[in-house]
């Protein structure tokens, strides 16, 4: 699988690998955080966990929310890998916005060179487009538009630790939404149906446009 070369940069690379948890159900009764998968939802994660590992994108290490959906989401993707990374439960993934999951994704070791993240919309939609600043517009574009549940994008980039990753800084190399009905290759954005690579700069600036391109609602966390 070919990938989208990340810009220049010093130090490793490294990949954050964002995955939106998958479909939910609406149990009556049961607070947010507290809701499970529904049956759709139990099918597509292990999709998502199949899409990754034939994409050579597991990770060394997974933050995944508490929420209870994120938590079955992680479960049945990492069932479809053998032996699972290690992962880290982290309650504040549940509410966060761009810069509370930034400052998370900081905390990361240096030795992990590809983490997943999963969590919430519309946190994860902010940090993709945040990061990926001037990537591929087109790609960008899609995404300001619908970042929907089991989404899988991918940020590459080169660092000598997580805590220089910024705003701007990062390629989005994948984008693909998994489901059980197909388990197409995850492809370069170039592939996308709709995108098209992007060579010149963007006229938004790093994270440009995000308040305009993710409505922020007062309601739970997607």
């Amino acid at each position: 699988m070919g990938m989208n070369a990340p810009r220049p940069g010093t130090g490793p690379l490294r990949r954050l690998v964002v995955l939106r948890h998958a479909k939910s159900a609406w149990p009556a009764g049961v607070a947010d955080h507290d809701r499970p998968l529904a049956p759709r939802g139990r099918r597509d994660a292990p999709a998502a966990g199949r899409v990754l590992a034939e994409a050579d994108l597991l990770p060394d290490l997974a933050l995944c929310s508490t929420a209870v959906r994120a938590r079955q989401t992680w479960e049945l993707a990492a069932a479809q890998w053998g032996t699972p990374p290690a992962v880290r439960l982290d309650a504040r993934l549940y509410a966060a916005d761009a810069p509370d999951l930034l400052a998370a994704v900081r905390e990361v070791p240096g030795q992990v060179g590809t983490l997943l993240l999963i969590g919430h919309n519309p946190g994860l939609e902010e940090l993709v487009l945040e990061l990926a600043g001037d990537g591929v517009d087109d790609t960008l574009d899609r995404l300001g538009v619908k970042f929907p549940t089991s989404a899988i994008a991918v940020l590459a980039w080169h660092g000598e630790s997580w805590q220089t990753l910024a705003p701007g800084t990062a390629l989005l190399t994948e984008l693909t939404v998994p489901e059980a009905t197909s388990t197409a290759d995850l492809g370069p954005v170039a592939r996308v149906a709709g995108a098209t690579s992007g060579t010149g700069p963007s006229p938004r600036g790093p994270g440009a446009g995000v308040a305009d391109r993710v409505p922020r609602g007062a309601g739970p966390p997607g």
